[in-house]
């Protein structure tokens, strides 16, 4: 069961990593105009909360099984 919880608490800890890195992305000098908030932003917010979210669900299920 540790396992599970480790690769869980990983996709949550990378979702949250992708989620602020595409949000912040024009102030890390990473982005394009800081101006415009574009569509490689979102899909970088999208997919970050999407593995974050992936990771918490399969901590709580860890957690319900042991």
């Amino acid at each position: 069961m540790p396992r599970n919880r480790s690769i869980a608490v990983g996709l949550l800890v990378a979702g949250i990593v992708i989620l602020l890195g595409s949000a912040l992305a024009d102030v890390l000098g990473i982005g394009g105009a800081p101006s415009v908030f574009g569509y490689r932003q979102l899909a970088g917010i999208t997919a970050g909360a999407v593995v974050a979210v992936v990771g918490a669900v399969l901590y709580w299920r860890a957690g319900k099984q042991g």
